[in-house]
């Protein structure tokens, strides 16, 4: 079940996309310790490189969030209050 694809409405599939977008984070990582080694940490093409970087992250992190909570795997906040409750009167008693 682990390697279940899912496709979108593009044909490829949610997972390639991710391998996509990693392989985007690995290469704009990789410039920015480049850059930052020539050029400093404070120049503005180091800086510009860090927020491409960031973006990057962002959009990986948020695709994998996004395919976790159509698996139902994430859970809402009251779900986790309830549960967080619901363990302490289990300790309690």
């Amino acid at each position: 079940m682990k390697n279940r694809r899912i496709v979108g409405a593009g044909g490829s599939s949610l997972q390639d996309k991710k391998k996509t977008i990693l392989t985007e984070i690995q290469k704009k990582r990789e410039k920015m310790i480049d850059l930052a080694q020539k050029k400093g940490l404070t120049n503005n093409d180091t800086i510009k490189c860090s927020q491409e970087l960031d973006q990057l992250i962002y959009q990986y992190q948020s695709s994998f969030r996004k395919n976790r909570r159509q698996r139902g795997e994430i859970k809402s906040k009251r779900t986790i209050k309830y549960m967080l409750l619901w363990s302490k009167i289990a300790v309690t008693s």
